[in-house]
C-alpha cells in the first residue's frame, strides 16, 4: 500500500465565501423568505392545495424544528387570498323536533346580520304586540266578547227567573248555588207558613221546584260550551291582533331574505309561533307593572322561553375574512375539532338547546384550510376517528362523546350536519407517518399527498445566498439587531457543522433561530449595535458550555485515569476507539479503549458485548463482517484455528453501531501478529468484508473528543486520529483543532482500506501477496498469516495426540 498523507488545515473546515454575500449588514436584505431548498415540499403543497378531488389532503413530514407548520400556513394563506370566502352557518330552533336544530347556510357576514335582524325583530314584535294588546280597539272587542257571553248567560237566567215568578217561586243565590223557594206577595214563605199549606199545594210547589231545577241544570250545562266559545273568540281575536301587529315586520324581513329559502321558512315559522301562542304574550292579572312589557320582562314563563327559541346561533362567521380561512388547531381534542354543545343544570338534570352549540375547528376552517399537529391529534381520545369520519362523510356531525358512550345522562341534541369542504394538512414526523400508513388503511385514502421536508441542502453559491436571505428574514421576524456579513458567514458555517457535512447546510430552522436570538443577546450584553462574528461565536460557546456537564465528567474520569485511555506509547491488542454521545441538543465524542485476546480455537470471534446482551444488532453485524474479512484473507488454504474475544473496556451501557468495526479489526490483527499499536492515535470507521473502510457519523465530535483529552494531557506532536476517507467532506472542526493541525501538533489521517490504517498504527507495511499468494514475512499480513498457520498446526497436533491417546 502507498503512504498515506495526513489532512491539511484547509481540508478540515469550509469557510463561507464572503464575496458571495452582497451586503454589509442584514438590514440591507429586503426580500424575506421562509425556507430554502424545499422545492419538493413546495411542489407537493401546491399540488395538494389545488387538486380538488377528495382524499388529497397533505401530510407534512419532517423532524421537529423544521418550521413545517409555519411554511404550510404561509402556503395556505397565500392560496386562501384568491379563494372565495365561504358561507356563514347558523343554527335555529326546530319547532317540530326541538332536539334536531336546523343548520342554515348564508353568504359571508349574513349570519351575524340575520342574527341582529332577528334580535331586532323580537324587540320590535314586543313593542308591536304591546301596542296591539293595550289598544282601545282590542280592549273594546275583547270586552264585547265577554259582554256577549254575559248577555247570553243573563238571558237564560232571566227566562228561568220568569218561569219561577210564574210559579210563585223565588230564585235565591246561596253559598251552595242557586235554590228555589215558595213566596207570596210579601216575600219568601217561612217554614211555618209552608207547613200551613195544604198537601196539594205543597206537592205543586215541589213539582214546580223540580221543574225549575231541571231547567237550571240545562242552563248550567250550556255555560262551559259558551265559555269555550268565548275563549275561542278571544283566542282568534288575539291571533288576529298578533298577526296584524307583526305582519308588517315579518313581511319586511321576508322581502330582505327572499333569495334564501330556508331563512324565509324560519321567519314564517316565527310568525306562526307568535300567532299560535299569542295568549302567552298577555300579562297575567297579578302582574303589577306600568306597561305590558314591564310585566313581560318580569315574567319568566312560556313567553320568555318562546322568544328565546326565535334567536339565531351563529357558529361560523366569515364576516372578517377576505378569502378562505386558514386555521391552526393547537389543541385538537374531539370537541375542539368536531364541535360540541354545552349544558346547564336544571332540576338536577343537564339540559341543552341549539343556542349552546359551539363550533369546532372544522366549522371554522370549512371552505378553507386546517393545520393540525398529528402527534397532538393522536394523543386525544376519539379525535382521529372523529376527523376521519368527517372527511369520509363530507359532513360535520356534532355528537356528544359522553352521550354516545352512555357515560352521562343528559338531554341531548342531534344538530343537522353541515356539509364539509376543507383541505387539511397534518404536520408530523416520519415515524408517525409510516406507522399510520402501515396500521391505518384509511389514512392513505384520506392523506394522499406527502410533503417531505429535507433536513439539509447542498451548500452551493446560490443556496448560500438564499440561506443568507433566510437568516436576514429570521433576524427581522425576531426583532434582533442587524448582523454584519462576517456574522452571517459564521452562521452559515455553523449550519454546515450542525449538518455534519461541509457540503450541506442544516435546514432545521429552530436551530438557526435559536443561534440568532442568542447571538443577539450577547451582542446587546456587549453593547454592540451590530452583531459581529465574535457575538455568534460566543453564543455557540455558551450554549455548549451550558450543556456539557456530562461531557466534562466523562473527560474528567479519563484524565484522572479512572477510565483508562492511553495517549502515548504502543501496546499489543489495545486501541483507542471513538464513540459519540447525543444528549438533548449536545453531541460530543469520547474515546473508548477496545482490547482483544486470542487463543487456540476454531475461528470464532467472541463479541463480549453481544454475549452479555449489551451489544446492539448493528454492532454485532460489524463483528461478523470483520470475521468474514479474516476468513476471506487468511483462511483460503488453512482453517482459522484461533478463538478471539473483543470488548469495549469499562463500558457500562449499551453499545451499538458499526463505526468501531475497523478499530476492532486493527486490535484483533495486533493481537494475532503480536505487534503493538500506537496509543497516541484513535480510530473510527466501519469496514466491509473486503477490508474497505466506510464512512461513519459524528466524525467532527469524535475527532474533537480525542483531541480534548490529548490537549489536556499535553500535545506531543504525534497524536491524531484515523478517519474514513469518505468522511473528509464532512469535516467542520473547531478552530483549536485546526490550529493544532496547522502547528503540526495533531494529525488527521484519512484511510480507505484496512491495510492503510494498520500501517499507520504499527509503522510496518501491511504487505501484499506475491505471485505465489504469499505475504512478505516482515509485513503485518505476513505475520498474521504465519501466526495463524502456526496455531493451525498446533491445533492439529493436539488433535492427533488426543486421537492417539484414544486409540
Amino acid at each position: 500500500m502507498s503512504n498515506i498523507n495526513e489532512l491539511k488545515p484547509g481540508q478540515l473546515y469550509r469557510h463561507c465565501d464572503l464575496q458571495t454575500l452582497k451586503f454589509n449588514t442584514t438590514d440591507e436584505v429586503e426580500d424575506e423568505i421562509t425556507f430554502v431548498g424545499q422545492e419538493r415540499v413546495s411542489d407537493a403543497i401546491n399540488f395538494g392545495m389545488n387538486i380538488s378531488h377528495p382524499g388529497y389532503n397533505i401530510y407534512v413530514i419532517g423532524p421537529a424544528g423544521m418550521g413545517k407548520r409555519k411554511a404550510v400556513q404561509e402556503f395556505f394563506e397565500e392560496k386562501a387570498k384568491s379563494d372565495p370566502t365561504p358561507a356563514d352557518y347558523i343554527y335555529v330552533h326546530n319547532f317540530d323536533h326541538p332536539d334536531q336544530p336546523y343548520a342554515i347556510a348564508l353568504p359571508p357576514s349574513f349570519g351575524t346580520e340575520y342574527q341582529a335582524d332577528i334580535d331586532n325583530l323580537i324587540g320590535e314584535m314586543q313593542t308591536a304586540l304591546s301596542a296591539a294588546f293595550e289598544s282601545e280597539e282590542y280592549q273594546n272587542r275583547r270586552q264585547a266578547v265577554f259582554e256577549s257571553f254575559k248577555d247570553k248567560q243573563a238571558e237564560l237566567f232571566n227566562e228561568l227567573q220568569n218561569k219561577a215568578n210564574q210559579r210563585k217561586l223565588a230564585m235565591i243565590k246561596t253559598p251552595s248555588g242557586i235554590a228555589f223557594a215558595p213566596r207570596d206577595d210579601e216575600g219568601v214563605l217561612s217554614p211555618e207558613d209552608v207547613n200551613k199549606l195544604t198537601d196539594q199545594e205543597r206537592e205543586d210547589i215541589k213539582n214546580a221546584i223540580e221543574e225549575l231545577q231541571s231547567s237550571l241544570q240545562k242552563i248550567l250545562q250550556q255555560v262551559p260550551p259558551r265559555q269555550r266559545e268565548a275563549q275561542q273568540e278571544i283566542k282568534e281575536l288575539n291571533k288576529e291582533m298578533a298577526n296584524f301587529a307583526i305582519g308588517g315586520l315579518i313581511n319586511e324581513l321576508i322581502n330582505k331574505y327572499q333569495p334564501y329559502e330556508r331563512v324565509v321558512e324560519h321567519i314564517k315559522e316565527i310568525q306562526e309561533q307568535i300567532i299560535e301562542n299569542a295568549d302567552d304574550f298577555l300579562p297575567t292579572d297579578n302582574q303589577e307593572a306600568s306597561s305590558f312589557f314591564e310585566a313581560l320582562s318580569q315574567q319568566k314563563g312560556r313567553s320568555a322561553a318562546l322568544l328565546d327559541r326565535f334567536k339565531v346561533n351563529v357558529i361560523v362567521n366569515n364576516k372578517e375574512n377576505q378569502g378562505a380561512p386558514v386555521i391552526f388547531e393547537n389543541n385538537p381534542t374531539y370537541n375542539n375539532l368536531i364541535g360540541r354543545f354545552d349544558h346547564y343544570a336544571q332540576m338536577g338534570t343537564l339540559m341543552t338547546d341549539y343556542r349552546m352549540i359551539k363550533p369546532g375547528a372544522l366549522h371554522k376552517a370549512n371552505g378553507g384550510y386546517l393545520i393540525i399537529d398529528v402527534r397532538k391529534l393522536l394523543n386525544q381520545p376519539f379525535a382521529w376517528e372523529g376527523l376521519k369520519r368527517a372527511l369520509q362523510s363530507k359532513h360535520i356531525e356534532i355528537e356528544s362523546i359522553g352521550q354516545s358512550l352512555s357515560l352521562i345522562s343528559t338531554v341531548s341534541l342531534k344538530p343537522e350536519p353541515i356539509p364539509l369542504s376543507v383541505k387539511i394538512a397534518l404536520v408530523g414526523d416520519r415515524v408517525l407517518f409510516y406507522l399510520l400508513v402501515q396500521y391505518d388503511p384509511e389514512f392513505s385514502e384520506l392523506f394522499k399527498v406527502e410533503a417531505d421536508f429535507t433536513t439539509e441542502i447542498e451548500w452551493t453559491e446560490n443556496n448560500q445566498g438564499l440561506y443568507a436571505r433566510l437568516i436576514a428574514s429570521i433576524i427581522k421576524r425576531e426583532g434582533a439587531l442587524p448582523f454584519n456579513k462576517n456574522a452571517v458567514a459564521r452562521l452559515i458555517e455553523e449550519s454546515a457543522r450542525q449538518a455534519n457535512d461541509s457540503e450541506r447546510l442544516n435546514t432545521r430552522l429552530q436551530d438557526l433561530s435559536e443561534l440568532i436570538i442568542e447571538s443577539d443577546y450577547w451582542a446587546k450584553e456587549s453593547r454592540h449595535e451590530i452583531v459581529t462574528v465574535d457575538d455568534v461565536q460566543r453564543a455557540i460557546d455558551e450554549k455548549t458550555r451550558r450543556g456539557d456537564r456530562i461531557k466534562e465528567k466523562m473527560q474528567e474520569s479519563i484524565l484522572r485515569d479512572i477510565n483508562v485511555i492511553s495517549t502515548d506509547g504502543a501496546k499489543v491488542g489495545q486501541i483507542n476507539g471513538l464513540s459519540v454521545y447525543e444528549l438533548g441538543s449536545l453531541m460530543f465524542g469520547k474515546p473508548t479503549r477496545i482490547t482483544a485476546q486470542i487463543s487456540l480455537g476454531k475461528g470464532q470471534v467472541i463479541d463480549i458485548e453481544r454475549e452479555v446482551a449489551m451489544g446492539g444488532p448493528i454492532h454485532s453485524k460489524g463483528v461478523l463482517i470483520l470475521s468474514g474479512f479474516l476468513r476471506g484473507r487468511f483462511a483460503q488454504d488453512v482453517p482459522l484455528s484461533f478463538s478471539a474475544s473483543l470488548v469495549f473496556e469499562q463500558s457500562y451501557g449499551g453499545v451499538d453501531g458499526d463505526s468501531a468495526s475497523s478499530t476492532e479489526l486493527y486490535v484483533l490483527l495486533s493481537a494475532i501478529a503480536g505487534m503493538p499499536l500506537r496509543q497516541d492515535l484513535a480510530v473510527t470507521g466501519s469496514i466491509n468484508q473486503h477490508g474497505e473502510v466506510q464512512a461513519i457519523g459524528g466524525v467532527n465530535q469524535k475527532i474533537e473528543g480525542f483531541f480534548d483529552i490529548c490537549k489536556e494531557r499535553g500535545l506531543t506532536g504525534n497524536q491524531g486520529v484515523l478517519i474514513p476517507s469518505a468522511n473528509i467532506k464532512h469535516l467542520m472542526l473547531r478552530k483549536d483543532v485546526i490550529e493544532a493541525v496547522e502547528a503540526d501538533q495533531f494529525h488527521i489521517y484519512p484511510v480507505s482500506h484496512i491495510d492503510q490504517g494498520i500501517e499507520i498504527l504499527t509503522g510496518i507495511k501491511a504487505g501484499e501477496k506475491d505471485e505465489n499468494g504469499a505475504f512478505p514475512l516482515d509485513s503485518i499480513n505476513g505475520m498474521v498469516k504465519q501466526k495463524l498457520e502456526t496455531m493451525a498446526k498446533t491445533l492439529a497436533h493436539f488433535g492427533k495426540d488426543e486421537k492417539d491417546q484414544g486409540e
